[in-house]
């Protein structure tokens, strides 16, 4: 997920939290502290994913099969569009 679509997202998930703990306490200073804390929240939890995904990333690259320097030859991408028209003669 991108940043300004996680930001847009907690923004709005931040504004529901806000009016329903206003709703339920009639405080201002309460319904601040808890949005706050729930920015936290939603902060740490934020950081987690990403760090796991940068952990899976390492650990997928660090069991992928490093190519010898005469396997680079043997290595074709495949065609998007394997049709009679782009194959060669």
């Amino acid at each position: 997920m991108s940043f300004p679509k996680f930001l847009v997202g907690m923004l709005g998930v931040l504004i529901a939290f806000a009016v329903t703990t206003y709703t339920l306490t009639h405080s201002f200073w309460t319904t601040l502290i808890q949005t706050v804390i729930c920015a936290v929240v939603i902060q740490i939890g934020y950081f987690g994913a990403v760090l796991f995904l940068v952990m899976r990333e390492k650990s997928r690259k660090a069991t992928k099969p490093k190519l010898l320097p005469g396997d680079e030859a043997n290595t074709q991408k495949p065609q998007p569009f394997n049709t009679s028209a782009t194959k060669a003669p």
